[in-house]
């Protein structure tokens, strides 16, 4: 795969449908962490745990697998129903064990006509795990794609891996299997094209920057002080989208975000966003699609 350098400001302006300015994609995680590994080695899973001290992989860590399942338990409905109530429209990323072992969570988003996105097989199998062994790479992503059509009832379109952590190969291997877009590149507030040896796949890149993970755990920033940066990440995009069209992406977990204290965060953000009739709430598969007409007089 590669991608072309790009300076923005060398770009030709792009511009959303219907004269809109700013897109903007609400990513929630619902992701699946198993409870042990068959391994003595620490087990990451795939996100930064509540207690740090990290135990082999076959000893149950119940404090952080219980904090990660309140999200599935509690707070992902929580959630839900916020965004439901504001009218705004989620990306849902799921692992291949969410779909099976949570099948409520997806069938809650497919009625409501919701983006879902492939998001791994385990929340805890990293790609990079298989970096020289593109074979295992394979069989995992394909794992992951038909779990994805069993449960969803609809080949994916696109991909985010757990903790972002693919390979050079993993564009590829996923243009490879028909997929649309790919996530997993933080690298720009644009779509680009990503090519590979099946033709061209589009980056609609996620966020660590604007993420719960980040400013609720990594800077420990206060339920007002993520809805004020929330907010000015958004007047600043919505500022600079006057010349060329912007993305403004925004990663949520349901074990971080879903808990009661943090609602006026996301309350005040999405009435704040919603008086402006220039935002495009989006998909990532329907801005893939509209950018892969259009990307010649943005970057050529």
């Amino acid at each position: 795969m590669h991608y072309p350098w790009s300076p923005i400001a060398h770009r030709g302006p792009l511009r959303w449908p219907d004269g809109k300015k700013l897109a903007v994609i609400i990513t929630m995680n619902c992701e699946y962490w198993d409870l042990v590994k068959d391994t003595s080695e620490p087990y990451y899973a795939g996100g930064p745990p509540m207690l740090p001290d990290s135990l082999p992989g076959n000893v149950a860590d119940f404090p952080n697998f219980t904090w990660r399942e309140y999200g599935q338990r509690v707070g992902v409905w929580r959630l839900f129903k916020l965004f439901e109530q504001m009218g705004v429209p989620l990306s849902v990323t799921i692992n291949a064990k969410t779909a099976l072992e949570r099948p409520e969570i997806v069938r809650h988003a497919v009625d409501r006509g919701w983006e879902l996105v492939a998001h791994n097989y385990e929340q805890g199998e990293l790609l990079t795990r298989y970096t020289f062994d593109i074979a295992k790479e394979r069989a995992v992503i394909d794992a992951t794609l038909a779990a994805y059509e069993q449960v969803v009832g609809r080949k994916a379109r696109g991909w985010l891996s757990s903790s972002l952590r693919g390979t050079p190969n993993t564009p590829d291997l996923l243009a490879e299997r028909g997929l649309l877009f790919f996530c997993d590149y933080m690298n720009d507030e644009q779509p680009y094209l990503i090519h590979t040896p099946s033709g061209p796949i589009v980056n609609v890149p996620y966020t660590i920057e604007v993420n719960d993970f980040t400013f609720f755990h990594r800077r420990a920033m206060s339920t007002w002080d993520a809805a004020r940066m929330l907010k000015d990440q958004f007047d600043e995009l919505m500022r600079d989208s006057a010349e060329s069209a912007r993305l403004m992406s925004v990663g949520l977990h349901p074990h971080v975000s879903g808990h009661p204290h943090r609602m006026p965060c996301f309350r005040e953000f999405l009435a704040h966003a919603k008086q402006h009739p220039e935002v495009w709430w989006t998909t990532r598969e329907e801005l893939a699609a509209w950018y892969l007409q259009h990307h010649e007089q943005h970057i050529g």
